[in-house]
């Protein structure tokens, strides 16, 4: 179905600012058409994004699970999962989706228009698989990985920052050490420095004769969770 110019210079400024290089420009118009809108329109009937956001949720992970690979060279499979479930998730993509300004791009049907579903996070989160799935089938992968990296990299680079500061390292590498080893990570308390109020401890730990640090924290246990960060990512296991 042709799409009226209107609609297109839409799609063209929509997709300009992202460096999204549509040929096919009938595709990106599809990515944006809710079910909502095939169901109750003869012309698009079983016309929507759902195969689209099936194609693009695939591809979103693969570029995102392979980015994390390369990046987090030292990290656990199990650490490498959590976050990649996190960036990919639906509370991460629909304030992306928002940004962009999909909302005001989306097809809906009127129910959906008039229950607020241009600000609903499954339909921004679907919309925004849609579009890559759209694009890697317009443009390829390579195409579709480096639009996928524009967005997810800041998403990683978040969850890693809240990664380091909420995981309790300490049991996870009491945990590890004593699963490999049957031995438990030794804590040394290597200085500290700062008036009594406001100090700085340093810490080491000691996996057998392996040693990892000094890290520093604001107490003693914060230090120690900063040195078993450290020896976690550091020991070869």
């Amino acid at each position: 179905m042709d799409i009226p110019e209107g609609r297109k210079k839409e799609l063209l400024s929509f997709a300009r600012p992202l460096n999204l290089n549509f040929k096919d420009i009938s595709l990106l118009d599809l990515a944006f058409h809710h079910r909502s809108y095939s169901n109750e329109s003869s012309l698009y009937h079983e016309k929507n994004n759902e195969r689209l956001e099936f194609l693009g949720d695939s591809v979103l992970g693969m570029v995102t699970a392979a980015f994390l690979y390369q990046d987090m060279k030292d990290t656990q499979e199990g650490e490498l999962s959590r976050i990649l479930s996190i960036v990919v998730s639906e509370k991460s993509l629909a304030p992306i989706a928002l940004r962009l300004g999909i909302d005001r791009m989306l097809v809906l049907g009127k129910g959906e228009e008039m229950s607020s579903g241009r600000k609903k996070p499954a339909i921004l989160a679907d919309c925004m698989e849609a579009i890559i799935g759209a694009y890697y089938l317009d443009s390829g992968y390579d195409a579709a990985r480096d639009y996928v990296l524009s967005f997810i990299v800041p998403e990683i680079r978040k969850a890693q920052a809240h990664n380091e500061a909420v995981v309790d390292y300490k049991s996870i590498l009491q945990e590890a050490y004593q699963k490999k080893r049957k031995q438990c990570p030794v804590y040394e308390l290597v200085g500290k420095e700062g008036p009594d109020h406001d100090q700085t401890f340093f810490v080491k730990v000691h996996l057998g004769n392996s040693e990892y640090g000094p890290a520093s924290g604001k107490s003693k246990k914060e230090a120690e969770r900063a040195a078993a960060c450290i020896a976690y990512k550091s020991y070869k296991w």
